[in-house]
């Protein structure tokens, strides 16, 4: 097994011809990792991850150029294929995980990075990336019923709409028992974000979802039938207001 220190040196000669767009030379550096003992998916976490981590934060804070964002993540995307290929896979355990993601290359690779680990890991796995209408996304969650849906790499401006995507499948209830999952993206910036769009999990990266997925419970279903109103309660009043039927 590889050290962190050869991990952290493996990065910093990865970041060069990353940044500089020379694929060839990614591909080589990752296929002769892998030759030399680097476990892919430890490459997953400690390689591709934390270079599209910085690629994606340079671009934000205006440090590297559109040009330079682009290649970069195209090279990332050919080196999550090189590796997905060397993944050793598990027998399947029945379980089932739909995943979708933002609009945005950097977004659909992460969704895909989160697809090949959690196939690989046995489960059966829908990855349909960004840009689906809701009414789609609850009837495919009624067909699968999976114990797990993923949403990746969620922008600023996604917020209202992941809540209302999970205020939809909640009110429809296609799927009473399953766990939605938020990870990636503004998620892992804003602290308790996730609470508050009304997700039951939350992973930073694809290795950590993986794992949060793995022990989590089945979600406790709502027993209201679902559409109908909810019940109010009826108002006390207040003891100095009295009818005239009270006085008699």
């Amino acid at each position: 097994m590889q050290s962190s220190l050869s991990t952290d040196r493996l990065l910093q000669q990865y970041m060069e011809p990353l940044m500089s767009g020379r694929r060839s030379a990614c591909r080589q550096l990752v296929q002769e990792a892998v030759a030399s003992g680097f476990e892919p998916r430890s490459l997953y976490q400690k390689l591709i991850w934390p270079a599209m981590a910085y690629v994606d934060e340079a671009y934000r804070d205006d440090r590297i150029s559109t040009v330079t964002q682009n290649m970069a993540t195209c090279i990332n995307r050919i080196v999550a294929d090189q590796l997905q290929q060397h993944l050793p896979a598990r027998a399947s355990t029945g379980r089932r995980v739909l995943i979708t993601c933002a609009r945005g290359e950097q977004e659909e690779i992460g969704g895909q990075m989160c697809a090949d680990l959690f196939e690989a890991d046995g489960w059966e796995v829908t990855f349909i990336g960004g840009g689906v209408p809701h009414d789609e996304i609850v009837t495919l969650i009624g067909q699968l019923r999976p114990e797990i849906m993923m949403i990746f790499g969620s922008k600023p401006q996604d917020t209202p709409d992941v809540r209302a995507l999970i205020d939809r499948i909640r009110e429809i209830d296609a799927c009473p028992t399953m766990n939605i999952m938020v990870s990636g993206g503004v998620f892992t910036r804003a602290d308790g974000l996730w609470k508050e769009v009304k997700a039951d999990l939350l992973a930073e990266t694809a290795v950590e979802a993986l794992d949060v997925a793995g022990n989590a419970v089945p979600r406790t279903p709502d027993l209201r039938v679902p559409g109908a109103p909810k019940k109010r309660r009826r108002r006390r009043k207040p003891p100095l207001l009295t009818t005239p039927e009270d006085e008699n």
